[in-house]
This record gives structure tokens, sequence and C-alpha cells, in this order.
């Protein structure tokens, strides 16, 4: 018998660059880096991912007051290291649109404009206008391994999806009727959110005394699942999808 009979050919071999595509998220702060280890990561890596794990591009200084994330040069050129060095990494982000720096040299692309259209219509702005600066400084082949994101508002308005699991999951049922009267408000709960105070981690706080967002952020998390925030948040849902799409489009 041949000792070489049933061994796979060494031209076959599984290689580095046959490897499934990696996913770098880069994330706000802790409660969105939290979400995408402990929730988001197993959903995406069974949709084609090796692997997610998320980079923290806000400002720890600032994280306390709105307007805390880098400067965009400093972001880019972070994204686009990554990129550079990793030809089977993707990136992605996950800011809050109303946290990105409007003005000035740190002034994310499209951000300043975006605040003078329809709401529906300001992140995704702004997302287009950061990939476009995104192509320009490091080429169109960069800029295929690309799908940022930009949140309309904090990341709680998406445990608003469900707010009876939601509550039930950070072990707070009382709180049920006071949460939905906030969701009710609302067409869907990604537009939580009409002034400085009325942010969801914000309304969260008033009606949950205490509340921990990166622990409690998981907890409910996991209990809502990310299929009940897709349905019920529509802007998330494309992302997710547009995600998904990358992975299976990533070559052999």
């Amino acid at each position: 018998m041949n000792s070489a009979e049933g061994q796979r050919p060494k031209s076959a071999t599984r290689t580095e660059c046959d490897q499934p595509m990696r996913l770098l998220i880069h994330v706000e702060g802790q409660t969105e880096e939290s979400f995408v280890n402990e929730v988001l990561a197993s959903y995406l890596t069974d949709r084609g991912y090796s692997s997610v794990s998320a980079r923290i591009v806000g400002n720890a200084r600032q994280r306390a007051r709105r307007g805390g994330i880098r400067p965009w040069p400093t972001v880019r050129k972070g994204i686009g290291s990554h990129l550079k060095a990793d030809p089977r990494c993707a990136a992605t982000t996950m800011v809050d649109y109303y946290g990105l720096p409007s003005d000035g040299p740190g002034a994310w692309p499209g951000r300043q404009e975006a605040s003078r259209l329809a709401l529906e219509t300001r992140a995704e702005h702004v997302e287009r206008a950061c990939t476009d600066d995104l192509k320009k400084h490091f080429g169109a082949d960069l800029g295929r391994r690309l799908v940022l994101f930009v949140m309309i508002h904090e990341f709680e308005a998406l445990l608003f999806s469900d707010c009876r699991r939601f509550a039930e999951g950070i072990g707070q049922p009382k709180a049920l009727k006071e949460l939905q009267q906030i969701r009710d408000t609302f067409s869907t709960p990604e537009e939580i959110d009409d002034s400085p105070t009325g942010a969801p981690s914000k309304r969260v706080q008033r009606v949950i005394p205490g509340y921990d967002k990166p622990f409690m952020g998981v907890l409910a998390s996991l209990e809502i699942e990310i299929e009940t925030m897709r349905e019920a948040c529509p802007h998330f849902a494309n992302w997710l999808e547009r995600l998904t799409r990358l992975a299976a489009s990533a070559p052999p």
C-alpha cells in the first residue's frame, strides 16, 4: 500500500489564508465591550467568523460625559493598522452617534452634517462618510473588509427590545411597568433619547438606582437574545445582516 494513500496532498494543506475571517469590533466603552465578548461574539461566530473580539476606542477620561470617543484620526489609524496587518481580519465599529466629536481636527466624518438630517438617517450618513474616508486613506481593497456601525443612541436602547425580559434578566421585575412606559413613548427602541438627560442609560438608572451598565447590560442581553433585538431594532438588524454577508463573501 502506498504510504501516501489517504493523505491530503501538500497543496491542499489548510494554511492561514484558508481560515475564516476574524472580526474586530471597535467599541465605545466597557458596556459595549462586555456585550460583544459575552453575547454577540458567539452569534457572529455561528455565522462564519473564526473569532470576534472588541477593542475600546472610548476615552476613559471623558466617558463620564458625552463626547467620550477618541478623535477620528486616532480611530482611523487603529482600524487601518489592523486591516493592513491581518488580511483575514474584518473591522467594524459600535459607537454612539451622540458621543462622536463633531467639530475640530478630531471630528468624525459626516457627524456635523448629520445633525441637520432626519433622525433615522443620521447614523447611516456618518457610517458612509467614515467608510469613504477610510477607503481614501487605506485603499478600496481594505475597504471591502469594513462594515461600520454607528448606533443611533446608546447601547441601552437595545435592551428595550423586550422590557419584560430586560427587567427579569437583571432581577428587577417590578421595574417592568416603568420600562415599558418609556418604550411605548417611541416607535422603536433605537429612537429612545431626546435630550442629554433622556439618554437610554439615564432613563434606566432613574428607574433602577444602582444600575450597573456593563454587568447588568450583559445579563439583560442574554435574557433578551440577539434575535429579539434584531426584530425590534432595524438599524441594528441591518448591521448584523451586513456582517453576515461579509463573512459569507470571504474567499475560501
